[in-house]
């Protein structure tokens, strides 16, 4: 699937930007899956160190979905490993944005779909079956709610509140 760069997007739309209709995620996101890039609307989850619920919603059919995990920006586990990698990339999902930790990175780049995260974590989460799904989540730089486009390359992450093509 292609999808547009999104420097073309923030020169494209800078009044949507100003606007809060197009928001620009905080730096610092790293690409870990086989995808360099990747666009699609948003399913969100809110979990912290348990991705229980990360494993179930990826076992679902993506549909060209992005999922986006809040886990508070924890860096004291992962939220995704190469098994759910494996898993998105198999149920057509178009990539994974964690707001927290990713593991097993090697077997993440050979999965195809993005994963694009803030570090890595060689421990994996608990399992308590907790998180909220399909609520507006607070990313640094911007809220991301279910249904609104995510666009994430080399360059950084956008959210949008419509699909901008």
């Amino acid at each position: 699937m292609t999808y547009p760069a999104t420097t073309d997007l923030c020169d494209a739309n800078e009044d949507r930007i100003a606007t809060g209709a197009l928001r620009v995620l905080a730096p610092g996101w790293r690409s870990f899956g086989g995808l360099k890039g990747f666009a699609g609307p948003a399913v969100t989850l809110k979990a912290f160190e348990d991705n229980t619920q990360v494993r179930t919603i990826l076992g679902e059919p993506g549909e060209g979905r992005v999922l986006v995990v809040d886990g508070g920006g924890s860096m004291r586990c992962a939220m995704v490993g190469g098994n759910l990698g494996v898993l998105a990339a198999k149920n057509g999902w178009a990539g994974v944005l964690v707001n927290g930790c990713v593991r097993d990175t090697r077997e993440l780049a050979a999965c195809e779909v993005g994963i694009y995260a803030l570090a890595t974590h060689p421990q994996k989460s608990v399992k308590a079956n907790g998180g909220q799904r399909d609520i507006a989540v607070q990313f640094p730089g911007g809220v991301v709610r279910p249904g609104d486009w995510v666009y994430a390359d080399e360059d950084g992450v956008l959210v949008s509140d419509i699909s901008l093509g």
